[in-house]
């Protein structure tokens, strides 16, 4: 068992489960460039070890009532039938690599079209004041999310990416009051049967590999149930940065940025994060030093 293998595993489960995506889009690119891989062996064991290792993130979020189970159901309509046809696409086609680049390029111009989303929705709500109660109720619909699933699927047949990232990307745009603990949760859960329907189709053509699957998933198991026992219980800003650090460093690798370069450049992403946090923290203790106490205020009367 490639030890390498299974902490790169346990580093993509955590992320899979603190914001619902990042497997294919990570995990692909490292099975391919770090360990040399063949890119259809790699689609189809991260398919595989993604089948396993998301009902484990899913069930947490489920016992915390952060999933959308309607709208898991309009996606399933939509994906599960379309990602076996990808497989099936993928087959006929070959391994293209212009087709496989084409896919990954518009993958990437979405996820930093959706991380800039993320940042002016963050934006305008601290411009807002809180709302106290409960969540907004999201009513769901039907034809444009089973349609989202149905080419998320496809996608997913094709290249393994696009089960979080894609599907992520689009619920954003669709159901801007969705929180992002439940944007998370809902993803998680509407994945199961999709990447399980895309790698029994690749089991099915001997595409995948059992003993590279297993390596993943020593690491990516208890990574993933990490990762999402932290999402289902943290602020909704906290989850709101990691999805973009995240839709960030998947699409650096989607356009092929080296490692490094993606490493540093989330690595700054990071700290800006950090010290945002920080400044956040701050500014309500000092608005409470800074407003009058009631005494003052009696005074002044």
């Amino acid at each position: 068992m490639d030890l390498t293998l299974a902490l790169a595993g346990l580093g993509v489960g955590v992320i899979v489960g603190l914001t619902g995506m990042g497997g294919g889009a990570l995990m692909t690119p490292i099975l391919v460039l770090v360990f040399g891989v063949p890119p259809i062996a790699a689609v189809s064991s991260d398919l595989a070890a993604s089948a396993v290792m998301k009902p484990f993130g899913g069930f947490v979020h489920a016992r915390r009532g952060t999933v959308n189970w309607p709208m898991v159901r309009w996606l399933c309509v939509g994906s599960v039938p379309s990602a076996f046809l990808g497989v099936l696409l993928l087959r006929l086609i070959g391994d293209d690599d212009s087709v496989q680049q084409t896919i990954r390029i518009a993958l990437g111009v979405a996820l930093v079209l959706a991380a800039g989303g993320l940042l002016v929705k963050a934006w305008t709500a601290r411009r807002r004041p809180p709302l106290d109660g409960p969540a907004p109720k999201v009513e769901v619909k039907p034809l444009p999310t089973a349609l989202l699933g149905a080419v998320g699927g496809l996608i997913v047949g094709l290249t393994s990416v696009g089960s979080g990232s894609l599907i992520i990307v689009v619920l954003l745009a669709m159901y801007p009051k969705l929180r992002a603990n439940d944007l998370v949760g809902t993803d998680l859960i509407q994945a199961i049967p999709l990447v399980t329907s895309a790698a029994l189709g690749h089991a099915l053509f001997g595409d995948l590999k059992l003993d590279l699957a297993a390596a993943v998933l020593i690491g990516s198991v208890p990574g993933v149930l990490i990762g999402s026992r932290i999402s289902s219980r943290a602020p909704g800003g906290l989850v709101r940065a990691a999805l973009v650090i995240v839709l960030l460093a998947s699409a650096l690798k989607l356009f092929n940025v080296p490692t490094a370069a993606v490493g540093i450049i989330t690595g700054a992403a990071v700290l800006i994060a950090v010290a945002l946090g920080v400044t956040n923290k701050l500014r309500p203790a000092r608005r409470l030093t800074d407003s009058p106490t009631r005494t003052e205020l009696s005074a002044a009367a």
